[in-house]
């Protein structure tokens, strides 16, 4: 598999609000690793592929698996409804020893006011975190949670050199108390609503 260059420990400031003691950073590359795919790659702190999500289908599809190396789902996300009714619901996916996949409801995403999004656990009581700045071709934006917290954040990926890549590379930085890969599937379901992947 690809491997890319892990940022070093004092070159990945962020400009994130609180504490940066441990914080992960994940680098996402918006391109799919198939050729004449959709999709995109997410590597981890090693510099290795950690995760991958293909579609092979259109762009910005009705459904979409978020991989492991290995290619096992992760995470299913359909987008249900249409117009300013429309959603994301993402399901944890279990494997049942190399049977059928088990997709458990896991959380739900809408578009909200002033060009974010909404965050609600599935069973959950009402929306749980909030996305600033969703809207348009805008990579940089930030996950709060309900106290306004900000708990993850995307922006576009620098070397440690100073020099800012493409639109299309980004470094997901999340904080080290909150479940990761909910953060990971939230970036997805963002290129997704943009109809970027």
């Amino acid at each position: 598999m690809a491997k890319i260059q892990p940022l070093p420990a004092a070159a990945s400031s962020s400009p994130c609000s609180g504490d940066q003691e441990g914080r992960q950073a994940y680098t996402v590359w918006m391109k799919s690793l198939v050729f004449n795919g959709n999709g995109c790659a997410v590597y981890g702190p090693d510099g290795a592929v950690a995760f991958r999500v293909d579609n092979y289908g259109c762009r910005g599809g009705r459904e979409v698996f978020f991989m492991d190396r290995e290619g096992n789902s992760l995470i299913r996300i359909r987008r249900k409804g249409f117009g300013m009714f429309r959603r994301w619901e993402v399901c944890r996916c279990a494997h049942n020893g190399g049977k059928e996949e088990e997709a458990t409801p896991w959380f739900s995403v809408r578009r909200a006011e002033k060009g974010g999004a909404a965050v609600a656990m599935h069973g959950g009581a009402g929306t749980c975190y909030t996305i600033d700045g969703c809207s348009g071709s805008k990579w940089e934006y930030r996950v709060r949670g309900v106290d306004g917290a900000v708990v993850a954040e995307v922006a576009r990926k620098q070397t440690p050199a100073g020099v800012v890549l493409g639109d299309d590379v980004l470094t997901l930085t999340v904080a080290p108390e909150v479940d990761h890969l909910l953060f990971l599937g939230l970036v997805v379901v963002r290129g997704l609503m943009n109809r970027s992947m």
